[in-house]
C-alpha cells in the first residue's frame, strides 16, 4: 500500500504547476502581451509574422525565425512541444472496463521544422512520440506511439484569378470547421493525421479546401506507421466569412468517406458514406453561436445509409463584468438505426471527430444521441479560467446502441428500452503562462442513468486529470 502511495506520489510531482492552477491567480506572461500563441496545428503559424518583435527573451525563441536570405524570403523555423498529463478514473466506462491501479502518465514529445525556400516552396517535417504508463490491460489505441511522422508534407503556393493557392502533398494534421467531423484529436495522447493532398484556393471572402486523404494507421512501435488503405476521405470545404458588425461566416461542404471494414450495432461490413453539411458561426454584442446541420446518405454492407444531425451552441459573454462570465448552451442530436433487422442503417457517423467529444474522459461519442450540455465560464484573470459544465445524455433510438468518441460500441441496445444515458458533471482549469506553458486541472464525475443501469456495469465513473504542456 505504502509502494503504490509512492507511485502516485512521483507521477505527481512534474505536475504540481497543474494543480496549484486551480487555486492559483493568474501570473505575469513571460513573454508579454507582444508574445503570439500557438495555434492548434503547428504549421499554420507563420514565423514570419514575429520577425521584427523581440517577444520573449528565452534561448529557444530565436529558432522560431532565422533568416536563411533575406532577399528571397529564406528562412527557417525550428518548434517543438512536451506533454505531461496524469489521468486517473475510478470505475472507467461505468466499471466494464479494467480498473487501473495508480492512474496512467501520458508522455508527447514532439519536435518541428519549416523550411519557407521561398514564396512559393516550403517543406514541413514533424517527429512525435507519445508513451504511456499504467493502463490496465496494457496501452489503448491512442495511448503509446513511441517514434512516428506527424507532418511531412511539400507546400506549393502562388497567385490566382481570385487570390492565392495553396497545394499540400504528403503527410499532414487536418481540422475542419468546428472538428465536428475532421479533428486533430488533440485530447487523447495521439493526435491523428492523413496522408494524400489539400488545394486551398483563398480570396478575400472566401477559403476552399479540397482534399483527398487516407488516415495514418498508428502502430505502438517505432517508425512502423503506415497508411490506413481501409478507410478514405474526399471532398470540398468552404468558408465565407463577414467582418462588419457581425463577425463569423458561413461553412458549406461535401464530404465523402471509405470504410473497408465498418462496424455498427447492426453489424458490419463495407461503408460508402457521404456528407452534406452547413455550419453558421458568429458573435455581436456579447452572443456567440455554431451551429451545423448535417445530413449522410450512402451504402453500408449493401443497404442504404440515411443519417442526420444537427449540433448547436448558443451562448452570452457579460464581458463588462467582473470576471466576464460566460454561459452557453450546447444542444445536440444525431440519429441512430430504427430497426436492427432492418438492413438499412440511420446511425449517423461522426467520421474523425474530437477524441474528447463531450469530456475529457472520453466515454460517449455524437452517434445516436441527444443532449443538452451548460457551460458557465469565469475568466478570474487575463490567464486563468474556470469552467463547470453540466451534460445531460440520452440514447436517440431504442434500437441501437451507446458509442464512443471514435463510433466503438460501448453498450448494444439489447436489454433496455429506456433512453436516460448518463449525466456528467465537469470543473476545469486552465492557467496559462504566457506563451509557452498551459496547465489545465479537470475532474468529472459520469453518473449512469436507467439504460447503462439496466444493461450492465453501472458504477460512477470519477475522472481526474492533471496537464502541463509546454511548446516553443
Amino acid at each position: 500500500m505504502r509502494a503504490g502511495r509512492k507511485a502516485v506520489v512521483a507521477r505527481l510531482l512534474p505536475l504540481l504547476p497543474a494543480i496549484v492552477a486551480l487555486f492559483g491567480s493568474g501570473a505575469v506572461a513571460e513573454g508579454g502581451d507582444t508574445c503570439p500563441g500557438f495555434p492548434l496545428i503547428r504549421y499554420e503559424w507563420d514565423p514570419a509574422s514575429i520577425r521584427n518583435g523581440s517577444c520573449d527573451a528565452q534561448p529557444w525563441s530565436e529558432l522560431r525565425y532565422v533568416p536563411l536570405n533575406e532577399t528571397i524570403g529564406r528562412y527557417a523555423s525550428v518548434g517543438g512541444e512536451m506533454r505531461q498529463r496524469y489521468e486517473y478514473t475510478r470505475n472507467p466506462t461505468f466499471g466494464q472496463d479494467p480498473q487501473d491501479d495508480h492512474g496512467v502518465w501520458l508522455q508527447r514529445y514532439s519536435i518541428y521544422g519549416d523550411l519557407h525556400w521561398n514564396a512559393h516552396v516550403r517543406a514541413v517535417a514533424e517527429l512525435q512520440s507519445v508513451l504511456s504508463d499504467g493502463r490496465a490491460g496494457g496501452p489503448g489505441p491512442t495511448d503509446e506511439n513511441r517514434a512516428t511522422v506527424e507532418n511531412a508534407f511539400l507546400e506549393l503556393s502562388g497567385t490566382s484569378p481570385v487570390g492565392a493557392s495553396i497545394v499540400r502533398l504528403g503527410r499532414q494534421e487536418l481540422q475542419l470547421g468546428s472538428a465536428r467531423l475532421v479533428s486533430v484529436r488533440d485530447g487523447p495522447n495521439l493526435r491523428r493525421t492523413f496522408d494524400g493532398v489539400r488545394f486551398i484556393e483563398q480570396s478575400q471572402r472566401w477559403t476552399l479546401n479540397l482534399l483527398a486523404v487516407r488516415p495514418r494507421n498508428d502502430d505502438p512501435g517505432s517508425f512502423d506507421d503506415s497508411t490506413d488503405d481501409d478507410k478514405s476521405l474526399w471532398g470540398v470545404y468552404g468558408t465565407r466569412s463577414f467582418h462588419g458588425r457581425v463577425k463569423g461566416g458561413v461553412d458549406v461542404y461535401y464530404l465523402g468517406y471509405r470504410n473497408d471494414e465498418a462496424e455498427f450495432a447492426q453489424g458490419s461490413g463495407v461503408e460508402r458514406r457521404q456528407t452534406l453539411g452547413m455550419r453558421l458561426f458568429g458573435m455581436v454584442d456579447g452572443w456567440h453561436w455554431n451551429w451545423e446541420p448535417m445530413i449522410q446518405f450512402g451504402r453500408f454492407a449493401g443497404a442504404d445509409i440515411r443519417a442526420w444531425t444537427v449540433a448547436s451552441e448558443t451562448g452570452y459573454t457579460w464581458s463588462r463584468v467582473r470576471w466576464q462570465p460566460d454561459l452557453t448552451l450546447s444542444a445536440n442530436v444525431a440519429s441512430g438505426d430504427r430497426d436492427a433487422s432492418d438492413p438499412d442503417l440511420e446511425t449517423f457517423n461522426p467520421l474523425f471527430p474530437r477524441g474528447t467529444y463531450f469530456s475529457e474522459d472520453a466515454v460517449l461519442g455524437p452517434l445516436n444521441f441527444y443532449n443538452a450540455h451548460l457551460f458557465f465560464t469565469l475568466h478570474l484573470s487575463p490567464s486563468w479560467s474556470l469552467t463547470t459544465d453540466y451534460n445531460l445524455y440520452w440514447r436517440l433510438s431504442d434500437d441501437d446502441g451507446v458509442y464512443g468518441p471514435s463510433g466503438h460500441l460501448v453498450r448494444p441496445p439489447l436489454g433496455s428500452d429506456a433512453n436516460a444515458v448518463a449525466g456528467a458533471l465537469t470543473l476545469t482549469s486552465e492557467w496559462r503562462l504566457g506563451p509557452h506553458w498551459t496547465l489545465t486541472a479537470i475532474h468529472t464525475e459520469l453518473s449512469p442513468k436507467e439504460f447503462i443501469s439496466e444493461t450492465g456495469p453501472s458504477e460512477t465513473e470519477h475522472f481526474t486529470e492533471l496537464t502541463a504542456r509546454w511548446r516553443f
